[in-house]
């Protein structure tokens, strides 16, 4: 008996293995559409943002338009915002305090764009399985979920419309199950022409806007100045930019960090001594916050994870030459 057993288990493991690493591939190729669709393909629609018990409604366009996409954001309850982005800026319109806010395209990227890369790393940090196909603004949706395999990162249930890969729908949850903050499409439309006016902003020529130039200048290796002493497991920066704050500020050092689906950012500021800015754990809606002091600096890490991981990612932060 215990003969047959112990063959039906050599039969057996190998045969449950080799299904959960195709389960596995079958999800990360679900990654690898939605990251694509996200980015290739032209769509327009209306995304419901809940966090808490804030709620805001907005309408999306996007177009893929040869090797470079257009999008534009609009806010449809609140404040009224509106973001386009092309090539190589962003431009935010803020119509209640007329302010333009002029800044470079960076690789932070929003709903339905999240993933910043379609890459095989995740399987290290998430387990990767998908869910059954549900259906999101009357399409079928495959449901992707991802959950951390540490306490750096949140769980992400994603839903991927079945024909195209675009993400509809976008779940955060926390280690307690309890949701950080959700992104939805409530009605959507996939292709088709798109006008090109969509993408000139109703604002445009209004006289006595002020204008912000928030764009700064990119830099990278010994340059920047400042690096981490550990890296933070799966993060890597995608960015890293100087800003001048004026001439009476000084500079802000801007760093991203992701591990292609969370992203935190470090802003590292002048201090003055006298300063009696608060330090340590703050939270923010979904956004966890740490702030340190560096010999004359303010260290701030930020993101949508969980508060140790804003910790350690600030705790990191070294001049470089130490």
């Amino acid at each position: 008996m215990r003969t047959a057993f112990a063959l039906f288990l050599a039969l057996a493991i190998p045969l449950l293995t080799a299904g959960q690493a195709v389960a596995e591939e079958d999800a990360m190729a679900w990654i690898g559409r939605i990251y694509t669709a996200g980015q290739k393909l032209s769509y327009s629609g209306v995304i419901v943002y809940q966090s808490g018990r804030r709620s805001e409604t907005s309408r999306i366009v996007h177009v893929f338009a040869g090797d470079h996409e257009l999008e534009k954001l609009e806010s449809l309850d609140g404040s009224p915002r509106q973001v386009i982005r092309t090539r190589d800026q962003v431009r935010c319109y803020l119509p209640r305090q007329r302010t333009l806010i002029v800044d470079q395209a960076g690789s932070s990227r929003g709903f339905p764009s999240r993933l910043v890369a379609s890459e095989a790393s995740l399987s290290d940090h998430y387990r990767i399985v998908l869910g059954p196909v549900d259906r999101v603004a009357g399409l079928q949706a495959q449901q992707i979920l991802l959950e951390p395999l540490d306490g750096l990162r949140y769980g992400l249930t994603l839903w991927a419309d079945v024909d195209s890969g675009l993400l509809l729908k976008a779940r955060m949850s926390d280690d307690a199950g309890e949701v950080v903050e959700q992104f939805s499409f409530t009605e959507v439309e996939i292709g088709g022409d798109i006008a090109s006016g969509e993408f000139t902003s109703r604002f445009e020529g209004e006289q006595g806007w002020k204008v912000i130039n928030a764009r700064g200048s990119e830099v990278s290796g010994d340059g920047l100045g400042w690096r981490l002493a550990a890296e933070v497991p799966g993060f890597k920066m995608t960015s890293a930019v100087r800003r001048q704050l004026g001439d009476a500020h000084g500079e802000v050092v801007h760093m991203v960090f992701s591990d292609g689906l969370a992203s935190m950012s470090v802003f590292i500021e002048p201090m003055p001594s006298a300063s009696q800015k608060s330090l340590g754990a703050t939270t923010s809606g979904p956004v966890n916050i740490f702030t340190r002091r560096l010999e004359d600096h303010l260290v701030t890490a930020l993101g949508e994870t969980p508060a140790r991981a804003v910790q350690v990612l600030a705790n990191a932060v070294e001049v470089v030459g130490r």
